[in-house]
């Protein structure tokens, strides 16, 4: 199961969320670290809105396009 922490870019969908993740990682020849964006659409009955940090869990899909919700909002 999948959980990533990211920040809410777009809110203006019924109980649905745009969350944006950021990862880091080493490339793999030359070491330097490289800075991947993905965007999830993300179930949400917390009720979040633009720019709150919040953690994101994979679930079964429910929709086309949603295969995550939203556990909780970060402080």
């Amino acid at each position: 199961m999948k959980i990533f922490t990211g920040v809410v870019t777009s809110a203006k969908m019924p109980k649905t969320v745009t969350v944006k993740v950021e990862r880091l990682f080493p490339h793999p020849k030359y070491g330097k670290r490289i800075k991947v964006t993905k965007k999830f659409l993300c179930h949400d009955e917390v009720g979040v809105k633009e720019g709150d940090v919040v953690t994101i869990q994979e679930t079964r899909p429910l929709s086309a396009r949603k295969r995550f919700k939203v556990v909780k909002k970060e402080v």
